[in-house]
C-alpha cells in the first residue's frame, strides 16, 4: 500500500508518530519518502540518531508547526498521504492556555486541510480522541471541532479526488503523559494518586493505534470517523497491576475529566455502522452511495440510541492481563511476579 509513496506525519516525534515510523519502515522498506514534521528540534535530533540517514535515506525530518500555513504547504510538496497526529493534548495545560490549544488543534487542522487541497495529497487521516465525544473540556472541544473540519473537507474539495477521514480511540497504552507510565514512575514513592475508584478508561496499544490509522488510510471512502472495538479497564486495576504494595490516595476527579470516556454518543448512533473490527460514524452528507458502502464493508447499522463508553463496555482487561500488556507494550523489564 505504501511502496513508492511519500507520507508525512505531523507530530511525528510523538509516541504514535514514532510507532508509525517504525511500523512503516519495517513493513514498507521501499516507501519513497517518510517525512517527520514537528516543531521539537530536540526530539527530531534524538529520533534521527535512532534512524541514521545512511541506513534510512527515505526518512526526512522537517521542522515546522501546523500553525504555520506556509511551512505546512512547503512540507506537503510531493506528498501522497498525510497522517495528522500533531495536537496539544494535555487537559490541564489546555484549560490554562485555551487559545494556544485552539491555535494548534483547530487552526492547525484548518491549515492541514487547506494545504492538502492546494497540493497533490491523495489521502489524509486525522487522529482524534475519545474526549471529542460529548466533550466537557477544552481539549475535547477543540478535537471535536477538528473532527468536524476534516469530515466537512470532503464536501469542499470540488474536483480534487482527495479523501479525508478520522480515527478516534481511547488511551494509548504507554503513550507520553498517560496513566501507566505515570503510575510506574510514582511506584517508587509508595503512594499512587487515584482520582476516583470507579473511574474507567478505554485501552489500546500503540500497535493497535498504528493498525487503525493504516486501515483508515487504505479503506476510507471519505468522511468516516473510525472507532475501534477495544477493552476498558478500571483505574484501580491499573494501580493494582503496577504496584499492589502501594497505598492508594484518592485525590478526586480533576477539572475537565469524566468518570467514563465515550467514543460514540447516543446521538451518533443514527449515523453509526458496525464494520466488524471497527465502528464507523459516517457523515450526514457524503459524496458516495450509502448502499454501496454497506455492501462493500458488510456494514450493519447500530440500534437507535446505541452508545459506546468505557463504563458500559462489554470487554474488559483485568489485573493479570494488564500486567502482561504492560510488559509487552510498555516496559519489557516489568516484573510479572
Amino acid at each position: 500500500m505504501l511502496e513508492n509513496k511519500s507520507i508525512l506525519i505531523t507530530g511525528g516525534t510523538g509516541s504514535l508518530g514514532k510507532a508509525l515510523t517504525a511500523y512503516i519502515l519495517d513493513q514498507w522498506p521501499k516507501v519513497k519518502k517518510l517525512i517527520i514534521f514537528s516543531r521539537d528540534e530536540q526530539k527530531q535530533f534524538q529520533m534521527a540518531q535512532e534512524y541514521p540517514h545512511e541506513k534510512y535515506p527515505q526518512l526526512r525530518f522537517f521542522i515546522g508547526d501546523v500553525r504555520d500555513y506556509d511551512r505546512v504547504k512547503r512540507a506537503l510538496k510531493g506528498v501522497d498521504y498525510v497522517i495528522h497526529a500533531a495536537a496539544m493534548k494535555h487537559v490541564p495545560i489546555a484549560e490554562y492556555n485555551p487559545m494556544e490549544c485552539v491555535k494548534t488543534n483547530i487552526l492547525g487542522a484548518e491549515n492541514i486541510i487547506n494545504a492538502c487541497l492546494e497540493t497533490e495529497v491523495e489521502k489524509v487521516v486525522a487522529l482524534s480522541t475519545d474526549k471529542a465525544a460529548a466533550p466537557i473540556n477544552l481539549y475535547g472541544a477543540t478535537k471535536l471541532a477538528s473532527d468536524k473540519l476534516f469530515v466537512a473537507a470532503n464536501n469542499i474539495k470540488g474536483w480534487n479526488p482527495i479523501k479525508f477521514s478520522v480515527v478516534r480511540y481511547g488511551n494509548v497504552m504507554g503513550s507520553n503523559g498517560s496513566v501507566i507510565p505515570f503510575f510506574l514512575n510514582k511506584k517508587k514513592d509508595g503512594v499512587l494518586p487515584i482520582t476516583e475508584p470507579e473511574m474507567t478508561r478505554f485501552n489500546i496499544s500503540l500497535t493497535g493505534g498504528v493498525e487503525m490509522v493504516l486501515h483508515a488510510l487504505e479503506h476510507a471512502w471519505g468522511g468516516e470517523i473510525f472507532v475501534p472495538k477495544i477493552p476498558s479497564y478500571k483505574i484501580t486495576d491499573v494501580a493494582e497491576a503496577i504496584a499492589p504494595e502501594c497505598e492508594h490516595k484518592i485525590v478526586g476527579i480533576r477539572p475537565g475529566e469524566k468518570m467514563h470516556e465515550e467514543m460514540i454518543t447516543s446521538s451518533d448512533s443514527y449515523y453509526t455502522y458496525d464494520l466488524g473490527k471497527y465502528y464507523a460514524i459516517i457523515p450526514a452528507t457524503h459524496n458516495w452511495k450509502l448502499d454501496e458502502f454497506i455492501k462493500n464493508f458488510n456494514a450493519k447499522k447500530v440500534a437507535p440510541g446505541f452508545k459506546y463508553n468505557s463504563g458500559e463496555n462489554e470487554e474488559w482487561v483485568g489485573v493479570s492481563e494488564l500486567r502482561e500488556l504492560i510488559k509487552k507494550h510498555v516496559d519489557p523489564t516489568f516484573d510479572l511476579s
